[in-house]
């Protein structure tokens, strides 16, 4: 395994994160387990969770994933060994079962207080707003829209004050976004510079179908010091290939049809291409997908997941490989044929 730290800390993580987001629905406990035991015996030690968690969330199963980590670190008693992340939600239509997904102190207060009981832990060692409370081009959206009738006013100073008294009462150490873009990175790094605790870390999407951050994000993660968490590196299972045919049945997509985010024309020609050069080469598609995001400088961590333990092992794999420059350059030719179908 390869390690780095979170920006701006002493706290080491791997370069491979394990997400969690199917233990709950389409994993059972034992299953997650089994994941976790496996990750940790590789070598990965850093664990991404969120109280939304399993997706799609339903009052019913909502929290599951948090308890399934709980259940998991009270019986190896090893919390010391491993970094969480964990996520309060935004408001949606779909988060009306856990709460109205502002970050007032007291949503904060609550969502922190019940994420430390389903984890039995004292403590989380990153702490993400899961997207924006403002309207803005997050979940599938490529260009900004301004809607009028956003009741949002700007809360950057306040948010950051209440997430503060958190830290200085040890339930969390550090602090992050997720979904966010350019103009709420740069508005929290300017409170940061009027002393508000900074936000270390932004977890947004990218992959090869899906590299809009490149635009107008990386200069600021490099300025910034701010490390990127890449979710969905594989595009919901798009650049597996496994759908490139038919869909499988039980595959996410097949289980849950309203998460097509990838699954569009261009995204299907842009991932037979990048095929292509896997096979040219000698690797999988899954391993080409994944090494590409592990070598991009402003990565901190890669997060993946998966529903088996033969997909976690590709996986967490992944980090051995280094692309050489004539497949790199081979990569940037599909993305100028098709760039970012699948934002």
């Amino acid at each position: 395994m390869k390690y780095t730290t979170l920006p701006n800390t002493s706290i080491k993580v791997s370069k491979i994160c394990l997400g969690s987001m199917t233990w709950g629905q389409q994993n059972n406990e034992s299953d997650g387990h089994q994941q976790l035991d496996y990750a940790i015996h590789q070598g990965v030690n850093f664990i991404d969770t969120a109280e939304l968690y399993p997706v799609p969330s339903k009052k019913e199963t909502q929290g599951s994933t948090e308890r399934i980590i709980g259940s998991w670190l009270q019986k190896n008693g090893n919390r010391d060994k491993v970094v969480i992340a964990t996520k309060i939600v935004g408001p949606a239509p779909f988060t009306k079962h856990i709460r109205k997904g502002k970050f007032t102190k007291n949503e904060l207060k609550d969502a922190i207080h019940k994420s430390l009981q389903r984890l039995q832990t004292d403590y989380i060692d990153l702490y993400q707003l899961h997207w924006p409370e403002r309207q803005t081009n997050f979940f599938g959206k490529l260009g900004y829209t301004h809607d009028k009738d956003d009741a949002w006013t700007d809360n950057f100073a306040e948010v950051l004050h209440h997430l503060e008294g958190f830290i200085k009462e040890g339930k969390i150490r550090q602090i992050g976004m997720s979904n966010e873009a350019p103009y709420g990175v740069m508005r929290y790094m300017a409170e940061n510079k009027k002393g508000a605790p900074k936000m270390i870390t932004l977890q947004n999407p990218y992959s090869l179908l899906n590299r809009k951050d490149e635009i107008g994000m990386v200069e600021i993660l490099h300025r910034e010091n701010i490390g990127l968490l890449a979710y969905s590196p594989l595009g919901f299972g798009m650049l597996t290939g496994k759908y490139l045919e038919e869909i499988p049945k039980n595959s996410r997509v097949d289980l849950f049809p309203n998460y097509n985010r990838y699954m569009k024309e261009n995204s299907y020609k842009a991932t037979r291409l990048y095929n292509e050069i896997a096979k040219k080469h000698g690797i999988s598609l899954t391993q080409l997908s994944l090494a590409y995001v592990n070598q991009q400088a402003f990565i901190t961590s890669n997060i993946i997941g998966a529903t088996s333990v033969e997909q976690l092992t590709e996986n967490i794999d992944s980090i051995h490989l280094t692309l050489s420059d004539e497949i790199m350059a081979e990569i940037n030719d599909v993305h100028v044929q098709f760039p970012n179908p699948a934002p």
